[in-house]
């Protein structure tokens, strides 16, 4: 065995033997219990960064923890390879996404397999290649038949310029980001899942997940369940004009304060609302305003910070309840898309309603009380718009009705007059999946004149996406390529056209964890047999920034599988984990513009005070000052990351692991720190040295005679061991708290320390410490554990050991010590038998030299035993 830690050498060589074994190819079928642990797939940008090598190292100590404890464990790797910031790359370096998308994953890999990560690299995947993407091609046109997908009109950001859809994050400032055009909303068709259909369903089955209950609440909120009340206001006949159907006949909204009616003083509608079509058919001004809110945002997050804007029509409609006539008005802030592209405007009570109606002089009247408050127009108060605690006042036969009294009387008044009736409603919204872009799945449909919309035929699936493409940013490539969509209708010969959209890539990310059960299954999505073994994700780990879309699409998408018999299960991850992000310092400099120069914190000096915090910062190549910004996650924008690669050619991956799963618990955010990288190389390099040490005095078996045989020392430490066993064991499985399972090693490595184990009896105590602890730590630094293993036990493979199991006879104490309190002060320590009877603790706290002293010969009022704690004496 060499003297010296040498992560260099022992990482390639164990990972070369990990190869060789096959050791982390899972099998899809096995006596052993199955354990599926999956790190949600990154995109392939060019190279890893630290929030991966975290995320993924997570991942990997709950599988390899699993694979001692006798699982047949899976853990897949694999690329979410489509999406919009390959094309934009590709874009800038002139290049076709395909090339620079096939050279990130092969470099990518790379730094993946130098950290050790125990991937079954045998199912590795990519999205991007059409062995992938002709499943969900096929997927799509059986949904499509079954009428889940349909296709409408949809709202987008159109860049005039370019020619083509933006997403809302390419809309600066309401220009196009590379044309710098100004953006407009257009209508265009588009194909939907009928997510909402199953909106319920997604629900309901929230309860039984188990997740983290912050995940769970926002999909609550994003499915936005709400019960409330469909009215329908009456047009007003003189209002009538330029209106048809039931447009003519009343205007319709939904409300989940149906008991603040009475208080309604306007109405408000999108602009693409017939009732607005018509009042602008000769009104320059309408028009101009219609046009300028359809070039806005099309995001309802935007909403909620735009400056609320609106004009009058001249159209009124009629409230049901009290006959009051309520002039229309166009308002920005309501969407087409969204419910009736109506609402109910009540100003007395909804904050937004309250600014809209002080900026344009409108009514407001107060429907609710709530105890002594007073009410007043000019200001707003948030008890406005409480609904708990609030009275109706001002609503006529209504007055004195709590909310529900009030729901329930309104509602059943509204549905005699055939004017409204009660309604669940939710705010999700059906899943358009339809982009405008080259780099993504292309939409297995054909647009014949005389068939309509046909569905690709599954014998000529897959629709493969042409990856020697050059895009130029202007418009998709796909629309100016007879070569791609020039085809023949499946159905009557006729020429027809292929479609040239191409699928939103979280359809991708919805369904792989079923694909890695079965990569290479030609017959479908998932082998049967494959799926029935695995059933879902026991464990699924990843950013908390998926907490909604990704992981409602992967629930949704599961359940449609179910349906089609190809799944088992309705939920597609068993237990969810947010990692923390990773966080670092920032330092930058301001240009005359406000521009930010940003400098990596590996060129600036810091300043500290005597306490250690940061004052002042230089940079290094010119020694000139640089402003210390927050400490923030690492990105490239704010260039405060740190390169993994340079992390393990200076360390080793070892370090790089255990500092990542040391300095936090994995749901908090981390923040770098060179010194704490430089500790979790101490640590190895001291676990080295003690294995080193004991070595050279030879070798011995690990003890498995009786505790009570040993010497008190030997017995303490074998109590700790099981202690640490018992301790680490819960904390990788029920707790998954890696940081605390570190400090308990090292804590039993102090303790080891301190222990003299010379002799045959010792040897063997030391032994077995010293393999419980490679054991315990495999998961977390896996090279170093197997390299100083192998030097201890050359008879098994360190996977082939079992994972430590507790001696419960090792935890049993003789003699406990009990500290000795003197009115509640600290004053010794005293060694009892652990059995011992009350009254004999009480005579030896008494007899004890440092207690005696302090008692100073007065007789104690009471004495207090806390058992296995303390004893104290009141005096």
């Amino acid at each position: 065995m060499q003297e010296h830690y040498h992560p260099s050498q022992i990482e390639p060589a164990a990972q070369a033997r990990w190869a060789e074994k096959r050791l982390f190819n899972a099998a899809n079928h096995s006596d052993k219990p199955k354990y599926y642990c999956l790190s949600m797939f990154p995109y392939p940008s060019g190279k890893l960064h630290m929030g991966h090598v975290r995320n993924y190292t997570i991942t990997d100590v709950r599988s390899r923890f699993k694979l001692l404890q006798g699982f047949n464990v899976m853990q897949p790797m694999g690329w979410d390879a489509f999406g919009m910031p390959a094309e934009n790359a590709a874009i800038e370096r002139k290049v076709a996404p395909a090339k620079w998308t096939y050279e990130n994953i092969a470099y990518m890999r790379e730094q993946l397999k130098s950290l050790g990560f125990a991937l079954d690299w045998e199912r590795e995947l990519a999205t991007c290649t059409p062995q992938y993407y002709r499943w969900e091609q096929l997927f799509f046109t059986k949904l499509f038949e079954k009428g889940i997908v349909y296709k409408k009109l949809g709202t987008v950001n159109w860049d005039p310029v370019d020619n083509t859809v933006l997403a809302n994050e390419q809309v600066i400032d309401g220009r196009g980001w590379r044309s710098g055009a100004l953006v407009e909303k257009r209508e265009i068709p588009m194909y939907y899942f009928k997510i909402t259909d199953y909106a319920e369903q997604l629900l309901a089955d929230l309860d039984d997940l188990d997740w983290p209950e912050q995940v769970k609440t926002m999909q609550r909120n994003w499915i936005g369940k709400s019960r409330g009340m469909q009215v329908r206001f009456q047009v007003a006949l003189e209002s009538k004009a330029g209106l048809s159907g039931a447009d003519a006949d009343y205007l319709q909204v939904y409300t989940t304060r149906p008991d603040t009616l009475m208080g309604a003083t306007y109405m408000a509608v999108a602009a693409e609302h017939p009732l607005a079509t018509a009042a602008a058919a000769d009104n320059p001004e309408l028009q101009a305003f219609i046009a300028e809110c359809k070039a806005g945002s099309v995001a309802e997050a935007d909403m909620a910070t735009m400056e609320k804007k609106g004009l009058p029509t001249g159209r009124y409609v009629i409230n049901p309840l009290n006959g009051d006539k309520l002039e229309v008005w166009i308002a920005n802030y309501v969407l087409w898309g969204y419910g009736d592209g109506a609402v109910m405007a009540v100003p007395a009570h909804d904050e937004r309603d309250f600014e809209f109606a002080h900026k344009y002089g409108l009514p407001i009247k107060q429907v609710i009380a709530v105890g002594d408050e007073v009410f007043d127009s000019t200001v707003w108060h948030d008890w406005y718009a409480d609904k708990e605690h609030g009275r109706l006042v001002n609503s006529g036969e209504f007055d004195g009705l709590n909310f529900q009294a009030a729901f329930d009387a309104m509602g059943a008044k509204l549905q005699a007059q055939n004017a409204g009736a009660p309604k669940t409603q939710y705010r999700l919204r059906d899943w358009g999946i339809s982009r405008q872009r080259y780099w993504g799945c292309p939409i297995p449909i054909i647009h014949c004149d005389s068939c309509g919309d046909v569905p690709v035929p599954a014998q000529d699936l897959p629709v493969v996406l042409p990856e020697d493409v050059v895009p130029d940013g202007s418009g998709s490539p796909l629309a100016k390529m007879p070569a791609f969509y020039e085809t023949a209708c499946p159905r009557c010969g006729a020429a027809a056209k292929r479609e040239t959209d191409t699928m939103d890539t979280f359809m991708e990310s919805s369904w792989y964890q079923f694909r890695y059960m079965s990569p290479q299954f030609d017959g479908g999505m998932v082998e049967p047999a494959a799926a029935q073994y695995w059933q879902q994700a026991d464990q699924y780990i990843g950013g908390i920034e998926h907490a909604i879309l990704h992981l409602l699409y992967a629930r949704f998408y599961t359940k449609l599988m179910h349906e089609e018999g190809m799944v088992a299960v309705k939920e597609p991850f068993k237990s969810l984990l947010t990692q923390g992000m990773v966080l670092q310092a920032t330092y930058y400099r301001e240009s005359e513009g406000g521009k930010k120069q940003w400098f990596n914190p590996a060129d600036v000096e810091v300043q500290t005070d005597d306490k250690g915090r940061p004052v002042a910062a230089i940079l290094k190549a010119d020694g000139q000052p640089v402003t210390i910004g927050g400490v923030e996650k690492m990105s490239k924008s704010k260039n405060n990351g740190v390169d993994p690669q340079d992390l393990i050619e200076a360390y080793g991956a070892d370090t790089a692991r255990l500092f990542m799963m040391f300095a936090s618990p994995p749901e908090q955010s981390l923040e770098w720190s060179d010194a704490g990288v430089e500790g979790a190389h101490r640590f190895l390099r001291r676990l080295w040295r003690t294995v080193y040490e004991y070595r050279q005095q030879g070798a011995a078996a690990a003890f498995s005679g009786s505790h009570g045989e040993l010497a008190k020392p030997l017995q303490d430490l074998r109590r700790k061991l099981h202690n640490t066993i018992a301790k680490v064991s819960d904390d990788y499985d029920r707790r998954m708290q890696f940081n605390t399972a570190i400090a308990a090693v090292m804590e039993l490595l102090n303790q080891f320390d301190k222990t003299d184990t010379a002799g045959e009896q010792g040897r063997a105590v030391a032994q077995e410490v010293l393999e419980a602890v490679l054991r315990l730590l495999w998961p977390i630094v896996p090279h170093i554990c197997e390299t100083l293993w192998n030097t201890l036990r050359s008879d098994t493979a360190l996977w082939d050991a079992a994972w430590p199991q507790v001696d419960e006879t090792a935890l049993v104490q003789d003699e406990i010590t009990l500290m000795v309190q003197v009115n509640g002060k600290l004053r010794g320590q005293i060694t009892v038998a652990a059995d011992a009877a009350k009254d004999a603790i009480e005579a030896a706290a008494l007899a004890d030299s440092s207690a005696q002293k302090h008692i100073n010969g007065q007789t104690p009022k009471k004495i207090i035993v806390v058992p296995g704690r303390l004893v104290n004496i009141v005096v």
